[in-house]
């Protein structure tokens, strides 16, 4: 028998198998909205941005419903109460991750922070909140570094002169610049080869990120140009990371991130305690904390300066409540963020219509559960869909879709907090750095408004809000001028 013969009936039994799979009454799974198909499950059906398509969805579906991606499993939570119940309530149950097929293809899989679960899991993160707090995570000493990191950012838009300008490359180059002084102990310059190196293959790693769960699903995509190239991003990454590594750990431990983590990992073995904290979590630990600490707060900031662009009417009430609480003659600092209501309203409004980070990071259900009287197979994957949160009518009012920093704000004037707001994820997997963008967020904004007075390339015709669909939702590039106030 030739091996097309072999192959065609290899082909074919594999078609019958599916079929079979999906087509089975018994499974007792969240509805899916359509059938998938033999093989490829919904991978076909799925558009490049698949906002519209959930929100699509949910309505036909209700608050949970399935997509398979191939035979694998991928469960979509979209209601908030349902969300906390699985992720909150049942933490225990839905906080594992999947093995994302990079780790497979870098041979590290089941390290660092992000895609780890269990007693590892739990550790690594432990350990990096503690060294995070040391270095002023929740305190003004972060705030402190953020201010000065802050001051150049605005005097390197100031050497702009009032032309056109696109803040994207600038603002991830500061953000950037705050997570690298945690974790090695110092800012680069700007135009820093190093530097601008590692921002480039971030940039790489993002913007081919989106069929990451694809590639998971089906593995010899990864063979594919496409997918090779973000394996290439994550190594020129990780070599980066490994550089900054051996010239950081042997520093004093109150120096930086990794003297710390090296030092409390030596520690531990020496007063023998088992531990995993070893070379591979340390590099994959700063990895992650390095991709996670520079994209959503720049995407935000984006945003935010988008927003002020379509509606000076806010812009201009920002301004008034800074002149008024705090005067032109000094910078903000985070002890302003109380009397600054109006502006934590609008940066809250930017994350929630933004909706930065669309679809939480995947679980994976460890053991067969049960959601919602629905069974969940050992192995399925798991998603909230926090996008539905953050627009839902029901939570947010009829003019959700519509950018209104007032609902944020009560009948006395005082900020709202209300639990539906989640742009940073829920339970046990909530953002590790939430702290920090808090307070970056509120000094680069409260800082850029009062200087600079933000302005379309061309009066009254803003540019679109349009995005980026992918893992971070970003907007698409667009210029703007930046007018310095009078400071007298």
């Amino acid at each position: 028998m030739d091996i097309i013969t072999l192959g065609l009936i290899f082909f074919t039994s594999m078609l019958v198998y599916a079929y079979y799979r999906f087509a089975k009454k018994s499974l007792n799974v969240p509805p899916c909205p359509v059938r998938p198909w033999p093989i490829v499950g919904h991978l076909l059906t799925l558009k490049s941005d698949q906002r519209p398509q959930f929100k699509q969805w949910r309505e036909q579906c209700g608050d949970i419903f399935s997509v398979y991606l191939g035979s694998k499993l991928l469960v979509v939570i979209n209601d908030f109460d349902l969300i906390k119940d699985t992720f909150v309530k049942r933490a225990e149950e839905f906080s594992d991750r999947p093995i994302m097929f990079i780790d497979e293809d870098i041979g590290d899989q089941g390290r660092g922070l992000v895609f780890t679960s269990g007693q590892l899991w739990k550790e690594q993160r432990s350990v990096a909140l503690s060294i995070l707090r040391k270095f002023g995570f929740g305190k003004n000493i972060l705030a402190e570094r953020i201010q000065e990191e802050v001051l150049h950012y605005l005097d390197n838009l100031n050497n702009n002169g009032g032309k056109p300008v696109d803040i994207k490359s600038i603002t991830t180059e500061s953000t950037a610049n705050i997570i690298c002084s945690i974790l090695i102990g110092k800012r680069f310059d700007y135009n820093d080869p190093t530097f601008q190196r590692l921002l480039m293959e971030i940039e790489v790693f993002f913007s081919s990120n989106q069929q990451a769960a694809v590639v998971t699903c089906f593995p010899f995509l990864k063979y594919f140009p496409g997918h090779q190239k973000m394996v290439r991003s994550v190594k020129s990454i990780l070599n980066i990371v490994k550089d900054f590594i051996v010239k950081s750990k042997n520093k004093d431990p109150d120096d930086n991130f990794i003297a710390s983590y090296v030092a409390e990992r030596d520690s531990r073995i020496a007063s023998g305690e088992t531990t995993t904290m070893d070379e591979m979590n340390l590099l994959r630990s700063v990895f992650d904390l390095i991709i996670g600490g520079t994209k959503t707060t720049t995407a935000t900031i984006c945003w935010f300066v988008l927003y002020m662009l379509n509606y000076p009417q806010v812009q201009k009430r920002i301004f008034d409540e800074i002149n008024t609480q705090i005067g032109v003659a000094r910078v903000p600092s985070i002890q302003d963020r109380p009397k600054l209501v109006y502006l934590n309203a609008a940066i809250k409004e930017t994350q929630r219509l933004a909706s930065i980070l669309p679809q939480s990071l995947m679980r994976i259900s460890s053991k067969t559960q049960t959601i919602k009287n629905y069974t969940i197979p050992e192995g399925s994957l798991i998603v909230p869909n926090l996008d539905a949160v953050l627009l839902d009518k029901k939570i947010w009012g009829s003019d959700a879709d519509v950018f209104n920093p007032d609902r944020f704000i009560d009948a006395k004037g005082q900020l709202k907090k209300p639990e539906e707001f989640i742009p940073f994820g829920v339970g046990r997997r909530v953002c590790l750095g939430e702290s920090m963008a808090k307070t970056e967020l509120f000094l680069y904004l409260s800082s850029l408004i009062k200087r600079f007075h933000l302005l379309p390339v061309h009066p009254d015709q803003p540019p679109p809000m349009d995005y980026i669909y992918g893992l971070t939702m970003i907007p698409k590039t667009y210029q703007l001028r930046l007018n310095e106030r009078d400071s007298t």
